[in-house]
């Protein structure tokens, strides 16, 4: 079957790409292996955040004596019920995207694991669609260390199944991914154990906001064992013990549940890629132009498998990037992208651009704005007090650098930073600005009237 272009994945950037394809009237096929909407839809994003609101609200009821708010009686958590509002809210966008699939003329949803012949066919359980550009969205799963694939083991998808909370989930990384669940089980009512390689969790941030969420982690009661070499797993009657190395303590650990949150691994092995000639990397990412484009001149790659971002928000820019690129006047490219992500722990850290590491690595001359959340009027205000903010200013050109938060409704407000940034405007217009009272932002202003060389 011949179509005018082929999208391998129904994730963030292959679902908006084919609805402008079609818009433009051009034939589009779209493949996809499992569900339709990817990993935000189904196992990202859309459930995770689900979860994280119930975990909040469980916390909230069992933490509000010190604003005078008492609940007699024990707080039930009842997974099963979260498990349904999730399933709930998960169809509802699946059902949207097969709608505005169906309802359009200009594509045909094929169904099957997509791997291609060669740089102008896909074929799908036998059969052979071709096209002259072909658009690779596949997406990435979770990385299984080696000694762990002979247990029961949980990843961030499986986890989403469960009906019963944990008794005792032993985590296996201290990324985000492994962070977020491990505050949301524990707030649930499972005991948490997170073993990481690392001296830090969140081995990407500096260490004092690295600090700050291990010390907010302890104080809910979670376990949080670093230079942890985790080696292997082995069921023990009806348990799993995880065997490691720990500079702290080498016990093995026994719990009822194993969550690995080691990383997580591009598709792109699962597609027969050199029978169409594309390059990957050395993680087995894409390598892509700026414009997203492969080394074969009809083939591009957007989403996680071009390891340019890993997040829904860079992937749906993925697919803004090509489409300026197709149809557009003002054309956009990946090195106009600032990284933004945020990890929706509680209190949430958010970050843009580079943070202090970064700047001294690259020795940039800098000047730091920060503040701690218990300065912070709004933040007294509501018991939120945990958390600071640091914003970085290249001492040359007065223009931000970047910034990193971590405070309650930071994956908010970072977008004043993120904002001002794309302007290219100097710091002192936010500086200057007039913010609303009593809010948290509000101190930004104040922070940057008080810059300081950055050691």
């Amino acid at each position: 079957m011949k179509f005018d272009a082929i999208i391998i994945g129904t994730g963030q950037a292959g679902v908006p790409l084919a609805a402008s394809l079609a818009k433009n009237k051009l034939k589009v096929a779209i493949i996809e292996k499992g569900f339709v909407g990817g990993t935000c839809v189904n196992v990202g994003c859309t459930p995770t955040k689900s979860y994280v609101a119930s975990a909040r609200r469980a916390y909230v009821a069992n933490n509000s004596d010190e604003l005078g708010i008492t609940i007699k009686g024990e707080v039930q958590v009842d997974l099963k019920k979260i498990k349904n509002r999730k399933d709930k809210i998960v169809q509802d966008s699946r059902d949207g995207i097969n709608k505005m699939i169906s309802d359009n003329d200009h594509i045909t949803l094929i169904e099957g694991a997509g791997k291609f012949v060669n740089n102008t066919t896909v074929e799908v359980d036998g059969k052979e669609y071709t096209a002259d550009k072909i658009y690779i969205n596949v997406g990435g799963r979770p990385r299984i260390p080696e000694g762990f694939k002979e247990v029961d083991y949980l990843t961030n998808e499986s986890i989403l199944q469960l009906e019963e909370i944990p008794e005792h989930l032993i985590i296996v990384g201290g990324g985000y991914i492994g962070l977020e669940f491990a505050q949301m089980f524990r707030r649930f009512g499972s005991k948490v154990t997170i073993l990481d390689r690392g001296d830090t969790l969140l081995k990407h941030e500096d260490q004092d906001i690295a600090e700050s969420i291990a010390n907010i982690f302890k104080n809910e009661d979670i376990h949080i064992q670093l230079n942890s070499n985790c080696i292997s797993a082995k069921k023990v009657g009806d348990q799993i013990e995880v065997t490691h190395e720990c500079e702290e303590d080498n016990t093995p650990i026994l719990g009822t549940h194993l969550l690995l949150a080691a990383g997580r691994i591009p598709n792109t092995d699962l597609i027969n890629l050199e029978k169409a000639g594309v390059e990957t990397d050395e993680r087995g990412n894409i390598k892509v132009d700026e414009a997203l484009r492969t080394n074969v001149n009809n083939i591009w790659a957007l989403g996680d498998c071009n390891g340019q971002g890993g997040f829904t928000h860079t992937s749906y820019n993925d697919y803004q990037i090509v489409n300026s690129h197709l149809f557009e006047e003002k054309k956009r490219n990946l090195s106009d992208r600032y990284l933004c992500y945020a990890a929706f722990i509680d209190p949430p850290i958010a970050r843009v651009g580079m943070n202090e590491r970064d700047i001294k690595d690259k020795g940039i001359k800098a000047k730091v704005a920060s503040m701690s959340m218990n300065k912070i009027g709004r933040a007294k205000e509501m018991g939120e007090t945990q958390g600071k903010l640091k914003i970085f200013i290249d001492a040359k050109t007065d223009k931000i650098l970047g910034a990193t938060f971590l405070g309650v409704r930071a994956d908010e407000y970072i977008h004043s930073i993120i904002d001002t940034m794309y302007a290219d405007a100097s710091y002192t217009v936010i500086r200057d600005a007039v913010h609303i009272h009593p809010t948290v932002s509000e101190l930004i202003p104040t922070m940057l009237e008080n810059l300081k060389d950055l050691d």
